[in-house]
């Protein structure tokens, strides 16, 4: 897995950071994490097929995280998609993207399982699973923004101990398909009629990644909730500490916040982003993060960070 930022910009771009979006790229699909203005140019960039994207992960309505949606949804559609897309969003985007394609702007011919939430919600269960797979899921928490806004953990579910060749080979177990059914969970009947289990070849199960993802918000519960034990937390740091009201004011946080976020939830690493755009140079940022939790960088567009 890896983690692709394609905007990293709050507000508005710069010449070198677009607004918001996010790539976390799996084997053989991918999720994006808010769609800002200029997005779909961002992931023909990365080298991203927007084919094998499974699905869009919206924050909140305001321009710079969603602007980008009715070009991208309508270049897939001009391509040809024929697989189902997730979208979950708050409330108020599928009502948008109706508006659009009645004005000849978005254009879907595809299947888009479209999942909208408000306050309302989140009254029966503090947490609503909004994507599932073989391998991942998405789940989705209410962050505290100026207006309604979601946070989102992708996690891979939990993988199958490591395979003993060795052991295997010693057990006669033949290599080939008969490895890949133990690899998998199956058990196998070899030719002199053993059934071997799993469990006598492979090593204790392995917990899977997780990636967090909080923008816009302030420091809240369940940002560290969606962060806990993250591998990498993705969180918002739009200013220095000396904003700190400022940032208050308009729902955001500071890097020492974002930090501070990272250390309770006991992350592995931190990636700041939503840079504000009076910082033409984030080491600041970074350097005021790092001095609560170390493991901490600065985002960069289409640049990669393996998970």
């Amino acid at each position: 897995m890896k983690i692709i930022p394609l905007g990293t910009s709050s507000g508005k771009p710069t010449l070198r950071r677009n607004v918001s979006a996010l790539a976390v790229v799996g084997e053989g699909e991918w999720w994006l994490f808010d769609c800002g203005e200029g997005t779909q140019m961002q992931i023909a960039r990365a080298g991203l097929s927007p084919q094998k994207l499974v699905g869009i992960f919206i924050s909140h309505l305001h321009g710079d995280h969603f602007n980008g949606l009715p070009g991208l949804l309508s270049s897939m559609a001009l391509d040809n998609r024929e697989k189902e897309l997730t979208l979950a969003c708050p409330t108020g985007v599928g009502e948008y993207l109706n508006l659009t394609a009645k004005l000849k702007i978005c254009f879907v011919n595809f299947p888009l399982k479209l999942i909208e939430f408000n306050e309302k919600s989140f009254a029966d269960k503090a947490e609503k699973l909004v994507y599932e797979s073989p391998r991942f899921t998405v789940v989705t928490r209410p962050l505290d923004h100026r207006i309604f806004a979601l946070g989102f953990r992708l996690e891979e579910k939990i993988k199958p101990g490591r395979f003993n060749v060795e052991h295997a080979r010693e057990l006669g177990i033949p290599a080939g398909p008969l490895f890949a059914q133990l690899q998998s969970g199956k058990s196998v009947t070899l030719s002199d009629g053993r059934v071997i289990d799993p469990s006598e070849v492979l090593g204790e199960p392995r917990p899977g990644k997780v990636v967090s993802y909080c923008l816009d918000t302030r420091p809240c519960a369940n940002a560290t909730k969606l962060s806990a034990n993250a591998d990498w937390i993705i969180h918002e740091a739009t200013y220095t500490d000396d904003h700190i009201e400022e940032a208050h004011h308009f729902g955001h946080s500071t890097a020492i916040q974002a930090a501070e976020i990272a250390a309770e939830a006991k992350a592995k690493q931190l990636l700041l982003t939503h840079f504000s755009s009076r910082y033409t140079d984030v080491r600041q940022l970074v350097d005021e993060a790092r001095a609560i939790f170390p493991d901490t960088y600065a985002a960069d567009d289409l640049s990669e960070y393996e998970v």
